[in-house]
């Protein structure tokens, strides 16, 4: 049995959104495009939070601070959805103002 062993762990350099994807551009030139219905916070989050993003350590995962929301590189590469139950999603929705 071969296990998989990677050479460098993958880095985030960048993140951008179409309406209904995000794709991340990793360090080795891969890109990464996930949809954002996996990820609820993002897919209702506006413009501005979209892009009030940074990177955690060094690339590893990106951080939203408006919206609570980490994603780590690993999860996305494992095709791992967002692990938020919907009760606190709910929750998380009922305190966002209606501007947003």
């Amino acid at each position: 049995m071969n296990t998989l062993v990677l050479e460098a762990d993958p880095q985030v350099i960048d993140v951008s959104f179409t309406d209904d994807k995000f794709s991340i551009a990793l360090s080795d030139g891969r890109f990464l495009l996930v949809p954002l219905s996996w990820y609820p916070r993002l897919h209702h989050a506006t413009s501005a939070e979209h892009n009030n993003w940074q990177l955690l350590g060094d690339g590893y995962a990106v951080e939203w601070p408006d919206l609570d929301e980490h994603i780590g590189i690993e999860g996305l590469l494992a095709g791992r959805r967002s692990g938020e139950s919907k009760r606190s999603l709910e929750r998380w929705l009922e305190k966002r103002s209606p501007a947003e």
